[in-house]
């Protein structure tokens, strides 16, 4: 198995996962028994989706297709300077 995909949380693991799977790539999610232990692990780095060695290349296509890949833009700032300490 390579590893195709280190996803930040559950959401992105499946969404990449399913992803693999619409194009008919066998993936699988490493890690996800694991977030429960979070006092215990790293928050960072624990869920991996793999798929077989054969199929990794064509992995990393549809992951790119799919904007997997891309940079990750943060959604509540959209890429916006940081405005610094604001009056509460």
């Amino acid at each position: 198995m390579q590893v195709a995909y280190r996803a930040e949380n559950l959401f992105d693991a499946h969404l990449a996962r399913h992803a693999l799977e619409d194009a008919g790539i066998p993936a699988f999610v490493f890690g996800e028994s694991l977030l429960g232990a979070g006092g215990e692990l790293p928050l960072f780095g624990v869920l991996r989706v793999c798929v077989p060695e054969a199929a990794w290349p064509q992995a990393r296509d549809v992951l790119q297709a799919a904007g997997l890949l891309d940079a990750a833009i943060d959604p509540i700032s959209d890429g916006a300077e940081d405005p610094g300490l604001l009056p509460a």
